[in-house]
């Protein structure tokens, strides 16, 4: 399955740091792709690859998602195989036709972007360099379904949740710090007083995540 995307591409021949950038239920490949300018200082690749889900918003609007949402909210295992499936495939894809720096891939995750995020990273950590995930949450089952790997200890994630967060308690969020934890990754964790967005402030610390704990410190050894 092609996947639909929007890129932001920084001038020179690269090769460039790169964030996968996974957008949330009901949203698209533009979502997310508004954050380009402010990361890196506009300096990274951003790939922005859209849900293979498409669903009627309002009358004639469409918005995307990863795995259809039913009303019990459990993840439907062949859905989500297909989504994983597929961005697996994009990002190949990507490796060919953009010139992106394998020591400093980041895959960044909104709501179910986010999940996807955890699925990506945890099973091929070897590949990326960071995680962010953002008013998500990392699932029982996909936790179980990941083996032990040497390659996740001190890997660096950062977890942001909004303390009112209506959709996605931020209980999850703290469960999934536990899960990652637990892994040995070297997580940063924070609530910031929001509900299920990205505010001002919750981007300014990914800003500096990214600066500190990932691109430049790569870059510098």
């Amino acid at each position: 399955m092609d996947l639909l995307y929007t890129a932001h591409v920084p001038p020179g021949d690269g090769p460039h740091p790169t964030i996968l950038a996974l957008h949330g239920w009901g949203a698209n490949a533009h979502d997310l792709l508004g954050l380009a300018p402010i990361l890196h200082g506009g300096g990274a690749l951003v790939l922005s690859p859209q849900g293979p889900v498409a669903f009627e918003i309002a009358q004639g609007l469409l918005g995307f998602g990863w795995w259809p949402i039913t009303e019990e909210r459990e993840i439907d295992p062949a859905a989500f195989e297909a989504a994983s499936q597929a961005i697996e495939g994009f990002l190949a894809a990507a490796a060919e036709r953009y010139p992106i720096d394998p020591r400093k891939t980041v895959v960044m995750g909104f709501s179910q972007g986010g999940v996807m995020a955890y699925d990506l990273v945890m099973r091929n950590p070897e590949r990326f360099s960071g995680l962010i995930a953002m008013s998500s949450w990392f699932p029982d089952h996909v936790d179980r379904a990941i083996p032990t790997q040497e390659a996740l200890q001190n890997f660096p994630a950062l977890v942001i949740h909004g303390t009112e967060d209506p959709m996605i308690p931020v209980e999850r969020a703290q469960e999934s710090r536990e899960r990652l934890l637990a892994r040995g990754v070297n997580v940063h964790y924070r609530e910031f007083e929001m509900q299920h967005e990205i505010r001002p402030e919750a981007l300014r610390e990914i800003v500096l995540w990214l600066e500190e704990k990932v691109l430049n410190l790569i870059q510098l050894a």
